[in-house]
């Protein structure tokens, strides 16, 4: 038979009310009574009806976390930032990933807000206005990580993704290279991975190079799209020198690709990643790539939804992480 709010109040001593306050943290009990409340439910093993809580509390100390893409070696790492703080708080996770699907990723809102979340830390594949009504529609709490909306209506945590990517790019221009191509996502995409490319035209324009959209390719994030990216490149018969790419993940492909068609890295071509995952120094060559600080992202992004969560003020709601370009081997 399982263990009831009425078994843990007479094991503590203390009325049902008192276990109720302790469970919903509501500050009126005192510490030593409080105690004794949590070793009962520790002894009893005692676990409380989350809907019944809900219904009564309107918070299910649960929140939600949307990724476009899990199987990519950085989100994976701002997901666990943002688990890890999440534990010390005591709330739970629901992991959504809406693999670069846009109506996917809307689906998803809908559901953490039938599923009671108490808010959610969102990594958009597609910022759009219709998005932000949608939340807005849910009165769901959210917290943007990676993104930030154009106004700034909603918390973020990023870093400069356009000044990043035009540092990338202006270190090849610097060093000499003029028919620098790039890989991406989505170019128009209201979000880091719009901001990337950017950042790139700008660096090519201030340098007075011309962008040539046949030495574009947008895809996803995996390996395979910079593969097909450099055969695109290739099939156009124009020469490239240099390649910046959305993530380590195209970079990886990039450099295979080139190499399978005779062209050696950084040689003949330079190559820049974005993030420095785990394998972008273990890789041959080594990747000249933009370090993110993703589990930082992470943990400071679920602070910040927690703060909310809980009607405390924000220090700021607007946070801006430092980056680094990681000069390796890929790049001359």
């Amino acid at each position: 038979m399982a263990t009831s709010i009425k078994d843990v109040a007479r094991e503590a001593g203390v009325s049902i009310a008192t276990v109720s306050r302790v469970l919903n943290d509501i500050d009126v009990v005192n510490e030593d009574t409080k105690k004794k409340v949590l070793d009962a439910i520790k002894k009893l093993g005692y676990r409380p009806n989350i809907v019944a809580r809900s219904l009564k509390t309107q918070r299910t100390k649960t929140v939600g976390i949307l990724v476009p893409d899990i199987s990519s070696g950085f989100y994976p790492e701002i997901v666990r930032g943002a688990e890890d703080v999440a534990n010390i708080y005591d709330y739970n996770v629901i992991l959504c990933n809406s693999d670069f699907d846009y109506d996917k990723e809307k689906d998803y809102l809908r559901v953490l807000k039938e599923k009671m979340v108490d808010g959610v830390i969102y990594m958009s594949s597609c910022l759009e206005e219709e998005t932000l009504d949608i939340i807005n529609e849910l009165d769901l709490k959210t917290v943007l990580a990676e993104s930030k909306d154009k106004e700034g209506r909603l918390p973020s945590v990023i870093i400069d993704n356009i000044q990043a990517s035009y540092d990338a790019t202006k270190s090849l221009i610097d060093k000499g290279l003029k028919n620098i191509a790039f890989v991406g996502v989505n170019k128009g995409a209201a979000n880091a991975w719009g901001e990337r490319h950017k950042g790139y035209e700008k660096a090519l324009q201030e340098s007075g190079l011309a962008v040539d959209e046949d030495l574009e390719f947008f895809k996803d994030l995996k390996v395979k799209s910079g593969y097909k990216a450099v055969e695109s490149f290739l099939a156009t018969g124009k020469k490239f020198d240099g390649v910046v790419c959305s993530s380590d993940e195209i970079a990886m492909g990039v450099i295979n690709a080139l190499r399978e068609n005779g062209m050696k890295v950084p040689e003949d071509v330079s190559v820049i990643g974005f993030n420095d995952n785990a394998v972008a120094s273990y890789f041959y060559p080594k990747i000249t790539t933009v370090k993110q600080p993703s589990y930082d992202m992470g943990s400071v992004a679920m602070r910040m939804l927690i703060k909310i969560l809980n009607n405390k003020p924000l220090d700021q709601d607007q946070y801006v992480l430092d980056y680094k370009l990681i000069q390796r081997e890929s790049s001359k």
